[in-house]
């Protein structure tokens, strides 16, 4: 039996979608997932750590990585630049454990044309004004950045099915079961199966 490969996630929502507490959630609930811990140049908020949240970087050493082909996947968001290394990523993997990218459609077409199995998860604000209304009880960002993510969240949510599953979050419980459920059960996809557990199956069919 040859150990199992883990599978690489892609996580994409509009800000405010809630998709930073589901997966958070799956991570207290599901010890095999792991969530990449990405490279940005914006300024970290109260509370967020180094290597935690993210590896906060000026713009010249983003620049420099870029150059040295040491991403994953990057990308300009807003004003400010996101990048997943790719060393971290397949490590990772290769341990059998399941990774989550946490990033927008544009750096998912970026991992697809390097990663064609990538498996695509888009959450869904059960309303504009619901999304409106969790970016406001935030706080952390001032009125006119509130307003820039509204206007952009319709754009990123046109993108939906570009993604193999969507998730309406709007109970919180049923979209983490949701989310939980399509991880379990990618775990059992008949390719994989196929290659970890080939000896079984070869005996079963003798």
């Amino acid at each position: 039996m040859t150990k199992q490969k883990g599978n690489l996630y892609i996580l994409s929502a509009p800000s405010g979608a809630g998709k930073s507490s589901l997966y958070k959630a799956l991570l207290q609930a599901d010890s095999q997932v792991r969530i990449s811990v990405s490279h940005t140049t914006r300024a970290p908020r109260t509370g967020e750590e180094h290597g935690r949240e993210y590896f906060f970087v000026d713009v010249d050493s983003f620049l420099d990585m870029i150059a040295e082909d040491a991403f994953f996947e990057h990308a300009q968001v807003f004003d400010n630049y996101y990048g997943t290394s790719k060393q971290a990523i397949f490590d990772t993997l290769n341990q059998g454990l399941d990774v989550i990218l946490e990033i927008d459609w544009q750096g998912a077409r970026q991992v697809r044309e390097q990663y064609p199995d990538a498996i695509g998860i888009f959450i869904l604000p059960p309303s504009l004004s619901a999304l409106e209304e969790r970016l406001t009880g935030r706080g952390t960002d001032a009125t006119d950045v509130i307003a820039r993510r509204m206007s952009k969240a319709v754009s990123e949510m046109s993108h939906y099915d570009e993604y193999e599953y969507v998730i309406i979050n709007d109970d919180f419980e049923l979209a983490l079961s949701q989310l939980k459920a399509i991880f379990v059960a990618n775990r059992a996809r008949t390719s994989l199966i196929q290659d970890i557990h080939s000896d079984l199956i070869n005996d079963l069919l003798s």
